[in-house]
């Protein structure tokens, strides 16, 4: 089981700036925790997320020496690709590949054939520098904007970048409109279709529909899932009303009931958790 713990996704929205050592301080925490990833920042204009415009400074205050936790950084288009694979200290680039047209274009300026093949340059990127390209499935359960979106659509962008030899695709339900039903749908056929693709789940939830969501991937086989702490941010890009991240202590008890061995530290665990207290409050 990978839980991937997102303070970037966490902070990315907030308006006012986060000092730079604070963000480094808290990062540096969560290393301790035994998170599979931390994702951590990314390398896209500050116009766009200002929030992030320190990712490079961030990254040169952690501490990884004693962490077994690998870094992902997120990228828009091939020059962020190319400005984080030079870091030899981060292991996965992540890009938001969007299923709804409307969110494509307000996520990265682009249009999904535009999209694709900014993926196709920045897997050539990730070849070049050993780096590993996790892609994310935006709008992936289904989006606000009355765009098409139906599960055949999720399955043949799936075959896209197959063909792309992409190795980790995240289905992102960006709004929080994910159901069990087509939670279960997605996995259950994808996983057994593309055995060489590592599937996880981005869910954006409320406090009272994670359990189910988390339930339904976890039956249909699901074996990678994003979280932040506390369930903070969100999607600044999707709309006005945010849903919340997946509260990682969610996840977390969610499967030491089924009896997982997580291999966390609960120590380091409950000093993040007090620590996201002096970040997002």
């Amino acid at each position: 089981m990978k839980i991937i713990e997102c303070p970037r996704d966490a902070m990315q929205g907030i308006q006012a700036f986060i000092p730079t050592d604070v963000k480094a301080k808290y990062i540096n925490q969560l290393l301790q925790v035994g998170f599979d990833t931390i994702d951590f920042g990314s390398f896209v204009s500050p116009k766009a997320i200002p929030q992030m415009r320190d990712t490079a400074e961030v990254l040169e205050r952690l501490e990884l020496e004693h962490s077994a936790s690998k870094l992902l950084a997120i990228i828009a288009n091939s020059r962020g690709a190319e400005d984080a694979a030079k870091y030899a200290q981060i292991d996965y680039l992540g890009f938001p590949l969007s299923v709804s047209e409307t969110f494509q274009q307000r996520n990265t300026n682009k249009s999904i054939a535009q999209a694709l093949q900014q993926l196709a340059e920045i897997q050539n990127t990730c070849q070049k520098y050993d780096k590993t390209l996790v892609t994310y499935i935006s709008m992936g359960f289904g989006n606000p904007y009355n765009d098409p979106w139906d599960v055949e659509t999720v399955i043949r962008f799936v075959e896209e970048l197959d063909k792309l030899q992409v190795k980790i695709v995240s289905l992102s339900d960006t709004v929080g409109v994910a159901t069990p039903e087509n939670i279960t749908y997605l996995f259950s056929h994808l996983i057994p279709a593309f055995e060489q693709i590592e599937f996880g789940a981005h869910l954006h939830t409320t406090p009272t529909t994670w359990q189910e969501k988390v339930e339904a991937a976890y039956q249909a086989g699901c074996r990678r899932y994003d979280g932040a702490l506390r369930g903070y941010g969100g999607c600044p890009m999707a709309k006005d009303e945010l849903v919340g991240n997946m509260p990682t202590e969610n996840l977390v008890s969610f499967f030491e009931n089924k009896g997982l061995n997580l291999g966390l530290n609960k120590d380091a665990l409950q000093a993040a958790m007090a620590e996201s207290g002096a970040v997002f409050l």
